[in-house]
């Protein structure tokens, strides 16, 4: 029995997965999506999500993925809920492979979006009080915490550039550091050098994250160790933003498309195009930058209409692909 061809196989969910899911929908691509166990991405463990266009009074983020899987889901997106096992890119722009366990799934056209992960500290506490003031992203929670002390872990651009907005917010902003030195640039230190109730508190390094004694659940205590004489401190806080990085979740795809050093998958100019012909990548996965949902819905749109154009203009059949369905079935 020959296997089906699809049009667009989308790996990964989140906002860019399913708006790309949606684009593909409405153009009659009859998209798969394999959105993962975890679906809906760094959304699902983000509580109120109110810089979100169009939510005037905010929206819970597992509410907002699940509107945006809604959407797809009704233009006709078809949605698997399972986790990519691995792909076998054509290097030439013929079929692609997508493995989910022993099942392969052959398709003309494929849009990552498995995005990224906020990196951890790894410390107790911080999985407890995730939501509860541990936070990954102050532009998205800083407003939660006005008129209250908070911390910044982190020595980067990032660090420095999350430090210097809640600054706006919370009456203190202590950025904890395990060096003395930063790895920020040297304009970005000195800005948040400026910002009056900015505290630097180096070098230590965050032992634990501890509630409140009143049975809240929410944060009190940041527990500091001192790197070098190993001396301890504790830190009053209500707010806990941790900006050590990103892990863009680009494993799948290493050694078959080209990933810059800190492995966020490249693309073409202003396009979504991967090193592959056929082969679109979109959201976190590829932005450094900006890292927000709005963002990265913008480039699932982008990677959609990347790959309308790209199978419009591609002619098929490919040869031998009749081939190639019928060894994979």
């Amino acid at each position: 029995m020959e296997q089906r061809i699809e049009n667009v196989v989308i790996v990964g969910s989140g906002p860019a997965g399913y708006t790309a899911a949606l684009y593909t929908a409405r153009a009659n691509l009859d998209p798969l999506v394999i959105e993962g166990f975890a679906w809906g991405g760094l959304l699902q463990q983000t509580t109120d999500v109110e810089n979100y266009p169009g939510f005037r009074d905010g929206i819970m983020g597992p509410e907002l993925m699940q509107q945006f899987r809604d959407q797809a889901e009704r233009f006709g997106a078809r949605l698997e809920t399972d986790d990519v096992t691995r792909v076998e890119l054509s290097q030439s722009g013929g079929l692609h492979k997508v493995y989910v366990g022993d099942q392969v799934h052959l398709a003309r056209a494929v849009i990552l979006a498995m995005g990224a992960q906020h990196r951890k500290l790894g410390v107790p506490g911080e999985a407890e009080l995730s939501g509860r003031g541990v936070s990954y992203c102050a532009t998205c929670d800083a407003a939660f915490f006005r008129d209250a002390p908070t911390l910044i872990v982190g020595g980067g651009d990032s660090a420095m550039e999350e430090a210097m907005f809640l600054s706006k917010f919370a009456s203190k902003v202590a950025i904890v550091n395990r060096r003395d030195e930063f790895r920020a640039s040297k304009i970005m230190l000195e800005r948040a050098q400026q910002m009056p109730n900015i505290e630097w508190v180096t070098p230590y390094v965050v032992e634990e994250f501890a509630p409140a004694a009143d049975g809240s659940g929410s944060l009190a205590v940041a527990r500091l160790r001192h790197t070098i004489d190993g001396s301890d401190r504790e830190l009053e806080v209500t707010g806990a933003f941790i900006a050590v990085g990103h892990e863009p979740q680009s494993q799948l795809v290493r050694g078959q498309v080209e990933i810059d050093p800190a492995g966020y998958v490249m693309t073409k100019g202003r396009s979504t195009l991967a090193s592959v012909p056929g082969v679109f990548a979109a959201g976190d996965l590829v932005d450094h930058t900006y890292r927000q949902a709005v963002t990265a819905a913008g480039t699932g749109c982008q990677a959609a209409l990347d790959a309308e154009w790209y199978l419009r203009d591609t002619p098929f059949p490919l040869e031998g692909a009749e081939d190639v369905a019928e060894a994979a079935a």
